[in-house]
């Protein structure tokens, strides 16, 4: 059974030095060193507690400014269409994003985060703690990405935002 409508409510903004999406790094891995700021809001600053021991956070946000839905786009690292659930593209039927940022220190509702690729004002639905244990896979494939030499990645991942989405 699949539920109609769910509503998602920002607990929060991711505040980065990113105000336009074509100068935007595409994943936090062509950010390094990028400082940014999570401000959540001071209703949910309890759930904040202990989150002080991790080195990485996965921020999910709303792609609030994405051009629409595709179902189908040319990724960055291509040229070849794909089908939108194979990238990250932000045009997808539910704008959501996630990014996995290191974070730096914690001053009250508050964080101070580094390796950020958001565009400055995303609304953040949700914090999750990055856990080698469970999030790291010695076994995983990336798919069509295996294709694409790490320079070119780097090469196109740094310039930002420019088409897929």
């Amino acid at each position: 059974m699949l539920v109609e409508d769910i509503t998602c409510r920002p607990i929060g903004v991711i505040r980065s030095p990113h105000t336009e999406k074509k100068d935007t790094p595409i994943q936090p891995v062509f950010a390094k060193g990028v400082a940014g700021q999570v401000e959540v809001l001071p209703q949910y600053e309890e759930g904040l507690r202990d989150i002080e021991g991790f080195s990485h956070i996965y921020l999910l946000y709303a792609f609030d400014r994405a051009d629409g839905t595709r179902l189908s786009v040319i990724p960055y690292l291509g040229e070849t269409e794909r089908g939108v659930f194979a990238t990250r593209a932000p045009c997808r039927p539910n704008a959501l994003g996630m990014s996995l940022v290191r974070l730096l220190r914690r001053e009250g509702t508050v964080l101070d985060i580094e390796d950020v690729d958001v565009l400055d004002g995303t609304p953040l639905l949700d914090i999750k703690p990055y856990i080698g244990r469970y999030d790291s896979r010695d076994d995983a494939r990336s798919g069509w990405q295996e294709d694409v030499d790490d320079d070119t990645a780097r090469e196109l991942g740094r310039r930002g935002f420019k088409r897929g989405g």
